[in-house]
Parts: C-alpha cells; structure tokens; sequence
C-alpha cells in the first residue's frame, strides 16, 4: 500500500495578508508547517533568524516557527510568545511534531487509527477520517458529570485525545511521544508594595494589549460590564467594542453598563439583545463548533458576541483569565468568609450539620453550610464540582 500523507488548512489571514499562505517551509523545504494561532514577538525573533543567515520568503508570523524549528527545535517553544497549535512534518525523516500553547488556547486533538495518525484543530475533521470508527467515551462522561467537562487528554469520542497545554508531541515510525515543555508556577514576591505591585501591573498589562494589537486587519474588543473588558476597551479609542445581553430582565443585561463605557472611552459601540428563541435555537449550533458537551452556557453568549464582531472585524481582544488571575469570583473570599463559623462551631459539628443539609432541597444558605465544612483544598475544587462519587453511582448504570 501507498503511505499517504497530507496537511490541510483554513486560512483567517491576519498578517501578511496576501503572501502568508500555508503551509509554509524551510529553505530546503525539508520541513513544511500548518499553523493557527499568533505569535507576538515574531518579529524580533524574525530579526534573530535572519542574523543566523535563514532566508524569509514572507512577512508571516507563521514562517518564523519554521526557521525556528530548523534553528532551536523544541527550544524554539519558549522563545514563543503568543497563541498557537501547529504542526511541522520533517520530509526527510518522515517524522511529525505538533506543539500546543501554554495555556491551551488554542486546540489539538489526535488519533491513531490502524497504524495511521490523524489530527487537526477540531475533533469533526478526525471524525471525517474514512477508517474512523465513532465511538462514545465512558471516562469522558465520568469527569464530565463531576467538573462540567471531559478532563484531557481524553475526550468524548474514543481513542481521540487532546494535546495537553504547554506539551508538545513527536509521531515517528508509527510511536506518539507527548512532552510537558511548560508549566505555571506561583512565585508571588512579597517584598513589594501595594503601589509598585499596580504600577508593574499596569505596564505589563499595556505591553499585553499592545503585542496583542499587531495585526495588518482591525482588531476589535469584547466589552461586558465587568472590570476585566473594561480595562482593555480603554486602550481602543477610535475603535470597535461588542456586547451581547439576554432579554430576561436587568441582571442579565450589560448592555447599557458597556455602553456608558464607550460613550466615555469614545469608541464605536455595536449590541445584540438575545432572546429566549434565539439562545435555545442556538444551542445545536454551538454544540456543533463546540465538538463536545461543555456545562458553561456562557459559551452561547460568547457564540453570539463572536458572531456580531465578525460583521466588522476579523479579531477582537477580551478580559478573558482575569478573574483567575485577579480573585475575581466569589469562591476566592471563601477563606475570610467561612472563618467565623468554622471558628466557633467545632467540626464534629459541621460535619453533623453538612449531613442534614445535603438531604435539604436548594435553599439559601444551604452550600454555604455544606462548603463550611471542608478544609480548603477540597473547597476550591468544588467551585466547578457538580456530582461527587456517589452521587454518580446514583445515576449511572455502570
């Protein structure tokens, strides 16, 4: 049998609008790339190549990640700053290498299938492999019912899995070897005061937007009533904001917070109000895009802001991660707030009293006496936590 290999690619161009076509190779074309995403700093580790005598044929982001494949190999992974899942495939070796970005914004899923590897972006496109088989994952479900989605690297189809993270990946002579190249560690500095800590912040934060900005397109912005979006739109003067609110009464409507906001920052402001129709007849369509279940229906209104943002422009920046990593849910005052209870009822107590409360129905006050009683390793990963082990054998026939 013929060995037959192929990439494919669905171009949002972004940089380089008319040359930056992929894929894209070396010199030599010994090696040949597919990449979504962005980097960053492309062009100051364009400037380092070019110095290391490789050759650029574009003014893509997407070449640099060829040349500096070539140059460092998997060191080229932390030099990157940006977004990215690609692949390179090494024509002489036959070997593969896919890589994903720190934090997994961007997506990466494969298989292995009667000896042949496939992977792309999206699960679908695995889905469309003629040897494929489909079928549903029970481990997925399991994870699925306890933290409102499937824990990677398993996914809901069988044998698909997900390319973790800050991991990269090597397919040669028929083996997958998957590789951690990065991890997030907390190493807070202590010895700084409030205002030298908002002062970094603030710079870090512009230089953040800034890099984010290049583009040879315009690039729009999210706007919600939140801090987070807010302080982003605020480096858009002259530009776009979108907002999306629900037609179910004030709570759910931030629209007119956000535009009180543009009117202030003096940007264009565009809004959709969502009705009850609308959000319910989506859900199929987002369920589509989405490749797996997900129990987060902010995704459906994120489905719409998209939507709206794409009439005007081809990328938008969000306040997306700040409530991580600004303390910004309610769970991150637990601390300051169960430590009167936990201090005057003993804990033989609350455990009685946890007792009694899971067999209550949903009334106020309720989680907030069941949570009391765990330490608080166990309560911070009960803010996404929906069934526990029990439960589950409850509703599961295995």
């Amino acid at each position: 049998t013929t060995l037959f290999r192929s990439m494919g690619f669905r171009r949002l161009s972004i940089i380089d609008l008319d040359a930056g076509h992929q894929p894209i190779y070396n010199e030599d074309k010994t090696l040949v790339l597919t990449f979504n995403g962005e980097i960053y700093n492309y062009k100051d580790l364009r400037a380092t190549l070019i110095k290391k005598g490789h050759k650029f044929y574009t003014e893509s982001d997407s070449e640099v990640l060829v040349h500096g494949f070539e140059e460092w190999h998997e060191d080229l992974l932390p030099k990157l700053r940006g977004m990215f899942g690609f692949a390179i495939y090494n024509t002489v070796d036959k070997s593969l290498f896919l890589a994903r970005d720190f934090f997994g914004i961007k997506p990466m899923h494969y298989a292995q299938v009667e000896g042949e590897f496939v992977y792309g972006s999206e699960i679908k496109s695995i889905l469309e492999y003629p040897k494929y088989v489909k079928r549903f994952n029970k481990r997925a479900l399991d994870t699925y019912l306890s933290f409102q989605y499937a824990v990677p690297p398993q996914t809901f189809f069988e044998d698909i899995f997900c390319l973790m993270p800050g991991h990269y990946l090597w397919y040669k002579d028929g083996e997958v070897e998957t590789t951690r190249y990065f991890e997030p560690r907390f190493r807070p500095d202590e010895s700084i005061t409030e205002e030298q800590a908002v002062d970094m912040i603030d710079k870090v934060f512009e230089n953040s937007v800034n890099a984010h900005k290049i583009a040879d397109v315009e690039v729009g912005c999210f706007l919600s009533s939140g801090v987070d979006s807010s302080y982003v739109s605020t480096y858009f003067a002259d530009q776009k904001t979108f907002t999306v609110g629900f037609d179910f009464g004030e709570k759910y409507n931030e629209i007119s917070w956000a535009q009180e906001l543009s009117r202030k920052i003096g940007v264009e402001h565009h809004t959709h109000l969502i009705s009850s129709d609308e959000f319910w007849d989506a859900v199929p369509t987002v369920q589509y895009h989405m490749d797996q279940p997900l129990a987060d229906p902010s995704c459906i209104a994120l489905y719409f802001v998209s939507r709206l943002a794409s009439e005007y422009v081809k990328v938008v920046l969000s306040g997306e991660g700040a409530d991580e990593l600004f303390g910004g849910y309610t769970c991150y005052n637990d601390p300051r707030v169960f430590r009167m209870y936990q201090k005057i009822v003993p804990h033989f107590l609350r455990r009685a009293i946890r007792a009694i409360c899971r067999k209550l129905p949903d009334i106020k006050g309720r989680d907030y006496l069941i949570r009391a009683c765990d330490p608080l390793e166990d309560r911070y990963i009960g803010n996404a936590f929906m069934y526990d082990l029990r439960e589950k054998k409850e509703i599961l026939k295995e």
